[in-house]
């Protein structure tokens, strides 16, 4: 059904929560996987995929990297740029080591990955490029660095689907709200009803879960997509639709 039976698929932070059910989606859809991540631990479960570990802030590694997976495996049809991170919650706890770590992984590790791929797949004769942001990046709901980095990607991506498009490039970005992954681990340790706090927010009633990430990445990447590029696609339980709490308490 989505065309990518035998297509050669990248994508970062594989060994994650999210990465986990991205690998999975796409090998249900029959492509060949390539999972990156910085950590071989994580990508140690993972099986029947193909795996390259570098560190996307280091710009000559991860070009190498790219040449050593398209000489091995091929020139990739689809990327999928997965990786991010984010630790300051609050603009009182960003300071300059935590901007410049959370832009690094997060916008310019992307491009880092990104731009080589892209170039590889240029030469190739086109592909799919989807990069995971967050709804973060469209309003305000706290990370103010991550979220500045992903509003930065989205940027990038537009870059690329107006620039890039008649090199048969295609470019989208999904805005997840709050998925429950491992990421969400301490701050629920600190406060073990939060998940119910944060749920109230959610049309939906429910949290994002890593496998509605990966289906809307899957339809993205494939032919069933090829005449959507340039957007940034919120898969939020639809947080933002609008705001429901204040339609609660208001009205």
């Amino acid at each position: 059904m989505f065309g990518l039976n035998d297509k050669h698929v990248v994508i970062s932070g594989a060994g994650g929560g999210i990465g986990r059910a991205l690998v999975a989606a796409f090998q249900t859809a029959g492509a060949r996987v390539t999972a990156c991540d910085r950590d071989p631990e994580l990508l140690a479960p993972l099986q029947g995929v193909a795996k390259s570990v570098f560190e996307l802030t280091d710009a000559e590694a991860t070009a190498r990297a790219v040449a050593a997976l398209v000489a091995e495996h091929g020139t990739p049809d689809v990327l999928v740029s997965n990786a991010g991170f984010s630790r300051a919650e609050t603009m009182d706890t960003v300071d300059q080591k935590s901007w410049n770590q959370e832009v690094d992984i997060n916008l310019t590790g992307s491009f880092n990955l990104i731009d080589p791929t892209m170039r590889a797949m240029i030469a190739n004769g086109g592909g799919a490029i989807v990069m995971t942001s967050t709804v973060n990046a469209l309003a305000h709901y706290g990370n103010p660095a991550y979220a500045a980095a992903k509003a930065g990607l989205i940027a990038y991506m537009r870059a690329i689907a107006v620039e890039n498009g008649r090199d048969n490039i295609r470019a989208n970005c999904i805005c997840p709200g709050s998925v429950r992954t491992p990421a969400w681990d301490h701050r629920v340790e600190k406060d073990p009803s939060l998940l119910t706090k944060v749920v109230a927010h959610y049309p939906l009633g429910k949290l994002v879960v890593p496998s509605d990430v990966a289906n809307a990445a899957l339809f993205l990447a494939s032919p069933l997509a090829g005449a959507i590029t340039g957007v940034a696609l919120p898969v939020d339980a639809g947080l933002t639709a609008g705001n429901l709490r204040f339609i609660r308490d208001v009205f």
